[in-house]
């Protein structure tokens, strides 16, 4: 994933898609989860989750920059 320094230089438009793609695929991994009671890459769902939470940063930080 990228790092937030990169994540910084999108545009907001860009980062509400990312943000929704990371959901989509977190949702996804976890229904893997819970159906098949097994993953083949377990470290997906926290890589993700964390993925999720640097756009969600990021989108707020520009959100208090716009704000002053």
């Amino acid at each position: 994933m990228a790092k937030a320094n990169e994540l910084r230089e999108q545009s907001a438009e860009d980062l509400k898609a990312l943000y929704q793609d990371l959901s989509k695929e977190l949702f996804q991994l976890r229904n893997e989860m819970k159906v098949t009671r097994k993953m083949e890459k377990p470290h997906l769902v926290r890589a993700k989750r964390k993925d999720r939470a640097r756009v969600m940063t990021i989108l707020r930080e520009n959100e208090i920059k716009a704000t002053r």
